[in-house]
C-alpha cells in the first residue's frame, strides 16, 4: 500500500471524528458536516478519489457497514416501549412507505421528466430516514416519550424495508429491460423476505442462547456480537443477495426482545463502530458525486425536497395515524421528521453503479438527485425542527431535575436542598429502610438499583438531567455514572470519594467514566453522613459583591460547599476538575456543622 493510501484510510477516519466532535459543539447533526467534508475533499479539491483509493473493494465495504449500523439500531428497540403505539409505526412502516413512494416517484416523473422506471427507484431509495439521522433531531429537540418512540422505530424498521422496496423495484427495471418475467421477480422477493425472517430470527435466538448461558466471556462479548451479525448478514447474502439487511435487523430485534439476555456492553461497543463506520461512509459517498451533476439537476430538486417535505410527509403521517389516539399536533411533528440518511446514500450508489455498468439511460443522476434530497432534508430538518415542536408543543421541557443515587442521611439532605431550589429531584437506593425514610421527607423515591434492568423500563427520568451519586454502596456510584454518561453527558454526573484512598489508581474506575468528584472530592461519603448525623445544617449564603465567595470561607472555613444557584437560577455542581467561580447574585448552598438557628435537623435556613 503506497504511503497515499495510508494517508487517505488515516485522514478519513481522524475526518469523521472531527465532524462528529463538531456537530456535537455546534449542536447539528453529523451528516451535514460529514457530507461537506466528503465533497470538499472529493469534487471540489480532488484530495480524495474513493474508486482508485478502494477500487472493487468499496461495493463490498458499503453493504457490511451499512448492516452493521442496522444491527446496532435494531439492539435498541424494545416492544415494551412501543405499547399502545404498535398501529402507528406499523401503518409508518408500510402505507406510510407506499405513500412516500408514490409521491417521491411522481414528482421525480412530473418536475424533471425522468423515465417512469428510474422514478420510481428514486421513490424507492427516499422511503428510508435511518437512525443516525433521526436520533440526533429527537436527542436536540426532546419531543414527548410517545412520538420520540414512534419516530425511533420508523427510522430503524423503515430502512431494511425501504431497501427491500428499492430491491424490487431495481428487479422489475432489470427484468423489463432485461426481458425477465414477473414470476421472477415475485420469487426472489419471497425469498428475500423469508429468508431474512429466518435466518435474522435463528441467528438471534441462537446467539442470545449463547449469552444467557455465559458460554463466552465477557472480554469477548463485543467481538462475537459484531463476528455474529457479519455471519448472518454474509450467510443471508449468499443464499440470496440483498436479503442481509432484513436479517440483521430481525436478529437485533430478536436480541432485543428477548428474556434473560444482557446486551448493554454489546450496545455501547456497537455506538462507537457505528460512529466510526458512518463517518467514514459520508465522506466516501460524499467524494464520488460530481458537482456538475448536482448543479444541473439544483432547482428542480430544491421543488422536489420542499414538497416532500411539507406535503408528502404530513400526508404520510396522517394516512398512518387515522384511528389512532396521537393529537393531530403530534401527527405533524411526526410528519415533519423524516430527515434521510446513510442507507440512502449507500442504496442509491450501489443500484445506480449496476444501473450504469448495464448501460441504463439517466442512471448517473439518480445519485446526485438522492444525495440533494439528503442535504436538503438535514438541513431543512435541523435548522426548524426545534421551533417546529415548540409550536406544536410537543417538546418536552429542559430537564433542569437530579436523580440522587443513595438514600443515607447525607443523600436524603441533598435532595431536599435540591428540592427546595424548585427542581424536580428522584431518590433511589436499594436499602428498603433509607428509602422509607426518604419517603417520610417527601421526597420521590424508586426503590431498586438505577443500573439495572428493571430501573431500564420503570424509573421515570422525565424532566431529569444530572446525577449525583452519594451512595454507601461500594461501586454503585461508578456504575451509576456510568450508565448515565451517556444520558446526561458527561459534565451532568457527579459523585464523592466511598473511601480515603480511592484516589488510588487500584481503587478508581479507569477513565474518567466515574464521575465528576462533588464538593472538589474533599469528604468521603462516610465522612458527609457522620456530619449530617452530627446535626450539621444545610445553609443558604446570597453572595453581594462586598461578601463573595472568599469572605465566606475566611467566616466559615469549615463549611461544606454543596451546590450554587446562579442568577439565571441554574445548579451549579463544584467540581475538582475545574474553577468554582461564583458571582455576586448567585446563592450558595452549603453544609454547616454550625448551629446557628438551634436546628439540628438537617433543614434548609437562609444567613
Amino acid at each position: 500500500m503506497h504511503a497515499y493510501d495510508l494517508v487517505a484510510l488515516a485522514t478519513i477516519g481522524v475526518a469523521g471524528f472531527v465532524c462528529n466532535w463538531l456537530a456535537w459543539r455546534l449542536k447539528l447533526p453529523a451528516i451535514l458536516l460529514l457530507l461537506l467534508a466528503g465533497i470538499s475533499a472529493g469534487p471540489s479539491l480532488g484530495l480524495l478519489d474513493p474508486d482508485a483509493l478502494f477500487g472493487d473493494v468499496l461495493s463490498a465495504i458499503v453493504p457490511i457497514a451499512v448492516a452493521i449500523i442496522l444491527f446496532e439500531g435494531s439492539l435498541t428497540l424494545r416492544f415494551a416501549e412501543i405499547r399502545g403505539h404498535g398501529s402507528v409505526v406499523r401503518n409508518l412502516v408500510t402505507v406510510g412507505v407506499v405513500v412516500t413512494w408514490v409521491a417521491s416517484a411522481v414528482l421525480a416523473y412530473w418536475v424533471l421528466d425522468w423515465d417512469p422506471l428510474l422514478a420510481a427507484l428514486f421513490g424507492a431509495i427516499v422511503t428510508v430516514s435511518g437512525p443516525t439521522v433521526v436520533m440526533p433531531l429527537l436527542r436536540a429537540v426532546r419531543p414527548s416519550t410517545t412520538v420520540s418512540s414512534i419516530l425511533r422505530w420508523e427510522s430503524i424498521l423503515i430502512d431494511p424495508l425501504g431497501a427491500i422496496l428499492a430491491l424490487i423495484v431495481f428487479e422489475v427495471i432489470v427484468a423489463v429491460s432485461g426481458g425477465g418475467t414477473l414470476l421472477h421477480i415475485a420469487w426472489t422477493v419471497g425469498v428475500i423476505v423469508v429468508l431474512g425472517f429466518a435466518l435474522g430470527a435463528a441467528g438471534g435466538w441462537l446467539y442470545g442462547w449463547v449469552l444467557r448461558r455465559r458460554l463466552i466471556p465477557d472480554l469477548l462479548r463485543e467481538y462475537s456480537a459484531l463476528a455474529a451479525a457479519l455471519g448472518v448478514f454474509a450467510a443471508a447474502e449468499y443464499v440470496q443477495a440483498e436479503s442481509g439487511f432484513l436479517a440483521v435487523t430481525v436478529m437485533g430485534i430478536w436480541l432485543a426482545n428477548m428474556r434473560g439476555v444482557d446486551i448493554e456492553d454489546i450496545l455501547s461497543f456497537k455506538e462507537s463502530l457505528t460512529l466510526l463506520l458512518i463517518g467514514g461512509l459520508f465522506i466516501i459517498l460524499a467524494a464520488q458525486l460530481e458537482l456538475d451533476q448536482i448543479i444541473e439537476i439544483g432547482p428542480g430538486a430544491i421543488t422536489i425536497v420542499v414538497l416532500l417535505q411539507l406535503v408528502a410527509g404530513p400526508l404520510r403521517a396522517w394516512v398512518s395515524a387515522l384511528g389512532s389516539k396521537l393529537t393531530f399536533r403530534e401527527v405533524l411533528f411526526v410528519g415533519w421528521v423524516f430527515p434521510r440518511g446513510i442507507v440512502a446514500a449507500a442504496v442509491s450508489s450501489l443500484f445506480a453503479l449496476r444501473l450504469e455498468d448495464r448501460g441504463y439511460p439517466g442512471a448517473e443522476t439518480l445519485v446526485p438527485l438522492v444525495f440533494c434530497v439528503i442535504i436538503g432534508t438535514v438541513v431543512i430538518q435541523s435548522l426548524f425542527t426545534r421551533a417546529v415542536a415548540r409550536l406544536l408543543r410537543v417538546a418536552e421541557p429542559e430537564p433542569t431535575g437530579v436523580l440522587v443515587v443513595g438514600a443515607n442521611p447525607f443523600g436524603r439532605l441533598l435532595a431536599r436542598a435540591i428540592r427546595d431550589t424548585g427542581r424536580d429531584v428522584r431518590v433511589t437506593d436499594t436499602h428498603w429502610a433509607s428509602i422509607r425514610s426518604a419517603r417520610m421527607d417527601g421526597l420521590p423515591v424508586f426503590y431498586g438499583s438505577p443500573v439495572s434492568s428493571y430501573a431500564e423500563r420503570n424509573l421515570d427520568l422525565a424532566g431529569i438531567g444530572t446525577l449525583v451519586a452519594v451512595s454507601q454502596q461500594p461501586g454503585l456510584n461508578e456504575l451509576s455514572c456510568v450508565r448515565f454518561a451517556n444520558d446526561f453527558g458527561r459534565d451532568h454526573v457527579f459523585t464523592t470519594n466511598t473511601r480515603r484512598d480511592s484516589g488510588h489508581e487500584k481503587h478508581s474506575v479507569a477513565g474518567s467514566m466515574s464521575g465528576r468528584l462533588l464538593a472538589y472530592g474533599d469528604q468521603t461519603v462516610e465522612e458527609l453522613v457522620a456530619v449530617v448525623s452530627a446535626g450539621a445544617t444545610v445553609r443558604l449564603t446570597e453572595l453581594t459583591e462586598a461578601f463573595d465567595l472568599g469572605a465566606y470561607r475566611e467566616r466559615h472555613p469549615d463549611a461544606i460547599l454543596l451546590f450554587g444557584v446562579d442568577v439565571r437560577g441554574g445548579l451549579r455542581f463544584p467540581a475538582r476538575e475545574e474553577t468554582f467561580a461564583p458571582a455576586a447574585g448567585w446563592t450558595l448552598v452549603t453544609l454547616r456543622r454550625d448551629n446557628e438557628d438551634g436546628s439540628g435537623n438537617g433543614a434548609a435556613s437562609a444567613e
